[in-house]
């Protein structure tokens, strides 16, 4: 039996899964992405191991890759990555050959927006934005039940549109950007910098085990769901934030639906509820049109790979062939 293998490559981890023809995940494996400064060849090596951990032996029928960067209208290369080292590399190439497998790629957030349309949140919705918050936030757009790519098919790129003149400098190079202020890493920031005060405690201080530089996304969503006023601080402006630039989007697109996924969307109210409140209160004209709802992605943090292998199954369809070789080993690296 052969298996199609959806991965999600994130600034912070590479999340792979095997799914099914209805978007069911069947198996996962997880990988620590090795970061942005190291070379490709170290990121690619975490991706093969995934997704030879979900294959378990199998034959793979084709990968679907959602990669958090910028991503060229072929399908082909990611022009620009953030969190990520590739730079205009032929990923989808270098991995096909590689693995000996049809292998298909598209932006993170257009994968996830595959996989709310198809299966989850925005089911039955003609317009809809998907936003992502996980090391820094993506976002796709779908116009008449189509994802709009724009010219260079990077449309969607939300994370990077400046909300304060002047602000926080961003890995993109840019200053201010909305990513800067709501986001995994904005929440993580925001909560080591409280526990660095005289006199700090509580919950989330005692998950880090009085360090606060051990302090990361699942310990602050773990200590607010604990009632930790820090982390409850933390999520509090980051999804107010969250909000604000949400108001932008809607005021600029209308939807029936605003989605969001991505490692930060775990926590669900504790997000969800300030950043409903602030697009309420700042989108233009908010009293005189339909606010459309806030949901959180219907797959979650899952959602990129679900949407990855659809992309597969879509692409084979089209006339791809599985090729009867397995993923390889891992190249060692010095």
């Amino acid at each position: 039996m052969s298996v199609v293998i959806g991965v999600d490559v994130g600034g912070t981890k590479v999340v792979a899964a095997e799914v099914s023809p209805d978007g069911e995940v069947l198996g996962v494996a997880r990988r620590l992405t090795p970061g942005r400064r190291v070379e490709v060849e170290l990121v690619e090596d975490a991706l093969t191991q995934a997704v030879e951990e979900v294959a378990a032996g199998r034959r793979v029928a084709g990968v679907g890759l959602a990669a958090a960067g910028f991503v060229d209208a072929a399908g082909e290369r990611v022009m620009f990555a953030p969190h990520l080292p590739w730079h205009g590399q032929s990923v989808r190439a270098r991995l096909a050959e590689r693995w000996q497998v049809p292998v298909f790629l598209d932006n993170d957030a257009n994968c996830a927006a595959r996989a709310e349309t198809a299966y989850g949140a925005a089911v039955g919705a003609r317009d809809a934005l998907v936003v992502t918050l996980g090391t820094g936030i993506g976002g796709a757009v779908v116009l008449g039940r189509q994802l709009h790519r724009g010219r260079n098919g990077m449309a969607g790129e939300f994370g990077h549109m400046q909300v304060v003149p002047d602000g926080r400098d961003c890995e993109c190079g840019g200053r201010g950007c909305w990513e800067q202020y709501s986001s995994g890493n904005a929440l993580v920031r925001l909560a080591r910098a409280a526990l660095d005060a005289p006199g700090a405690g509580g919950v989330l201080l005692d998950l880090a085990e009085g360090d606060p530089s051990l302090v990361d996304g699942p310990m602050v969503t773990q200590a607010a769901s604990e009632g930790d006023q820090v982390a409850l601080q933390a999520f509090a402006s980051v999804g107010t934030w969250l909000g604000t630039g949400l108001a932008n989007l809607v005021a600029a697109f209308d939807p029936e639906v605003v989605v969001v996924g991505g490692g930060v969307s775990a926590a669900g109210d504790l997000l969800l509820e300030p950043a409903r409140h602030e697009l309420a209160r700042s989108l233009v004209g908010a009293a005189d049109r339909v606010v459309p709802p806030v949901i959180r992605a219907a797959h979650g943090p899952e959602a990129g790979a679900v949407g990855a292998a659809s992309m597969v199954r879509d692409g084979l369809g089209r006339g791809a062939r599985p090729r009867r070789t397995r993923a390889r080993r891992p190249r060692r690296t010095r």
